[in-house]
């Protein structure tokens, strides 16, 4: 008998992580949009195809993203149906199971689609869904701080995942493997909203960059850091050009002779003035001012905290009430039989206490999601943490080597233990039960978490 394929899809509103289970070491990182060339060339790549594009001026975007949720299931079936082709994965859905990851409170008219599409459009044999934090918790976060001993067979009672993407930014409080609902928090800035700034910035200050999303993407991945103190960077950047050394010198790509921009080293001297006919961008306050928006949103007139804070409300938003109501009541992939019960405090498997509990999260906090890659922008989330967190708890932040495929390297942990099979829905459940199966093992829908929310 064969054995059955699982693939591990983490869907990501930028990028797709995609791999088997058991064949794969490293996923594919596939950029999950439709990309058109504009002017005469109308040439069209989708999802990997855009590796082989030269030319990235003037491209035209197709995501099926909008504000973090797929709704544009048009373009998702395109890039799906050319990662599941032989040219990519070769995957036979009727012989694969398939787990995937979803955003946090999903809205159930979105799931119901994901149920649709993946079971009666592709016909793929049995899947899973769950969001992103949860598959980053199976892996061993232990590993993530040093000096600290390592327990691969028991992962830590209670663990914060904090994961900046393209779309958003969630903050996941974790009991026993389990999301406390109520505690989780979100942040209207990503990835996406960083890279918009940055063009209207430069677009205001230097050239007209509004369509050059692909480029001003890589100066901002290329360029800005998180700084440690920003009022002294800010004040670096008022001196002259010799003595300024957050200033950079960016030379844009021309698409002829090099395909992908640079950093020059700065003209010293008598070469101080540019002579030569490349495009130069400088960038000076430009390289913190757009990832500080991560920690004050205010900046761009958000009424919004930044990181560190919101971390702080969703600990507090963590006590042992909630808790005994979500670990007695609620399976995290799924249970509607939601009844509040009262349990004595000795039941509780973990510390009962607000101090205790408090203090386990702010010792296990891990940093993931395409912002993490940011230059200091772990040490800043500690800094700022250790100065709002209380005086007797430890701070510790960690963060993986590589915070985008984290995810996915807890999907393909999880994917070879029992807990998988019991979690997947097979064709002919859905068949028989339809979405309301996936709800009772998945999850909940949106409206059940927004009246825990109240």
């Amino acid at each position: 008998m064969t054995e059955r394929k699982v693939l591990v899809l983490d869907n990501g509103a930028s990028t797709i992580k995609a791999g088997y289970a058991i064949l794969s070491q490293q996923p594919k990182i596939i950029p999950n949009c439709k990309v058109t060339r504009g002017k005469g060339d109308k040439k069209t790549y989708i999802g990997d195809q855009f590796s082989s594009c030269t030319d990235f001026s003037g491209l035209y975007y197709r995501l099926p993203f909008e504000k973090g949720f797929l709704t544009n299931w048009e373009v998702e079936k395109g890039i799906w149906d050319r990662i599941f082709s032989k040219d990519v994965l070769d995957c036979d859905p009727q012989k694969t199971s398939l787990l995937i990851t979803e955003p946090c409170f999903n809205l159930p008219n979105i799931q119901r689609t994901y149920d649709e599409m993946i079971f009666e459009v592709y016909e793929f044999q049995s899947y899973c869904r769950t969001i992103a934090p949860w598959l980053c918790i199976q892996n061993d976060t232990s590993s993530l701080y040093p000096n600290r001993p390592q327990n691969l067979a028991e992962p830590p009672d209670c663990v914060l995942v904090v994961d900046s993407g393209y779309s958003f930014t969630h903050i996941v409080p974790f009991v026993m493997g389990r999301p406390i609902l109520p505690a989780i928090r979100r942040i209207n800035i990503g990835g996406k909203l960083l890279t918009n700034h940055l063009k209207e910035i430069v677009s205001f200050r230097y050239w007209d960059m509004m369509d050059q999303t692909y480029v001003m993407n890589e100066v901002k991945e290329t360029c800005c850091y998180v700084s440690h103190d920003f009022l002294a960077d800010l004040e670096t950047c008022r001196k002259n050009t010799r003595d300024n050394p957050i200033l950079q010198e960016y030379v844009l790509p021309d698409f002829s002779r090099n395909t992908k921009g640079y950093i020059r080293e700065k003209k010293r001297g008598a070469e101080i003035y540019d002579q030569s006919d490349e495009q130069v961008l400088y960038m000076n306050n430009e390289r913190f001012t757009v990832p500080e928006i991560l920690f004050n949103p205010s900046d761009i007139g958000m009424n919004q905290a930044g990181i560190p804070e919101v971390i702080v409300e969703a600990i507090n938003a963590t006590h042992p009430g909630i808790i005994c109501f979500i670990f007695d009541c609620f399976d995290f992939i799924g249970n509607l039989g939601l009844i509040f019960i009262n349990l004595s405090l000795e039941m509780f498997p973990f510390p009962v206490n607000d101090v205790d509990l408090h203090g386990l999260f702010y010792g296990n906090i891990v940093l993931v999601g395409g912002n993490s890659l940011f230059s200091g922008y772990k040490e800043r989330v500690e800094k700022d943490l250790r100065v709002l967190a209380p005086s007797e708890f430890e701070v510790k932040v960690g963060m993986p080597e590589d915070p985008i495929t984290y995810a996915w390297h807890g999907g393909r942990k999880f994917a070879s233990t029992p807990e998988f099979n019991e979690r997947l829905v097979t064709r002919s459940e859905y068949m028989e039960y339809g979405s309301n199966i996936c709800l009772r093992k998945f999850g909940l829908g949106g409206d059940e978490i927004d009246e825990m929310s109240e």
